[in-house]
C-alpha cells in the first residue's frame, strides 16, 4: 500500500469495480471523498465477511490517504488484502485506483486500513474462527 502508480500490489484482490457518476460529485465537480470511502468500506466488508464467515462491522479506518481526485466517468477499482486477523477483529488493506475512461493508465487515488469485528447473531463480538451460529466460547 505505498504511493506508487505501478498498479495494484501482488496479492491484492479486485473486490469492486464501479464507474464514478455525476451524482457522486462534490461542489467542485470532483467525486466526493465520502462516496469513495463508502465504496472502500463495501469492498473491505466483503473481505471481512468472507474471512469471518458471517456478519461484521467496521470499527475503525486508519491511515486514510487521498492521493488524487477522481473524475466523473473514471473507472474506480477497489482492491483489498487481509492484513491481520485477531481474536475478534480483522484488518483489511484497501486501495482505490482510477482508470481514466478510454485509456489504460491507472493511478492510485486512495488507500486506508479498515478494521472490522466479527459479530454474532445478537450483534456482539465473536471469535473470527467461530461460526456465527455456534455457541459462544467463554473468554
Amino acid at each position: 500500500m505505498d504511493g506508487n502508480d505501478d498498479g495494484p500490489d501482488d496479492g491484492d484482490e479486485l473486490t469492486i469495480r464501479v464507474i464514478a457518476m455525476p451524482a457522486d460529485t462534490n461542489p467542485a465537480g470532483d467525486i466526493f471523498g465520502g462516496w469513495l470511502v463508502s465504496q472502500m468500506d463495501l469492498a473491505a466488508s466483503t473481505t471481512a465477511a468472507q474471512c469471518a464467515r458471517g456478519r461484521c462491522a467496521t470499527v475503525a479506518i486508519d491511515e486514510l490517504r487521498f492521493h488524487r481526485p477522481v473524475a466523473v466517468g473514471d473507472e474506480v477499482s477497489i482492491y483489498t488484502r487481509l492484513l491481520k486477523v485477531g481474536r475478534t477483529s480483522m484488518t483489511i488493506g484497501v486501495t482505490a485506483w482510477r482508470r481514466v475512461r478510454h485509456t489504460r493508465q491507472v493511478q492510485k487515488v486512495t488507500q486506508a486500513r479498515f478494521v472490522f469485528v466479527a459479530l454474532d447473531g445478537d450483534g456482539r463480538p465473536r471469535p473470527v474462527d467461530q461460526p456465527p451460529d455456534a455457541a459462544p466460547v467463554a473468554p
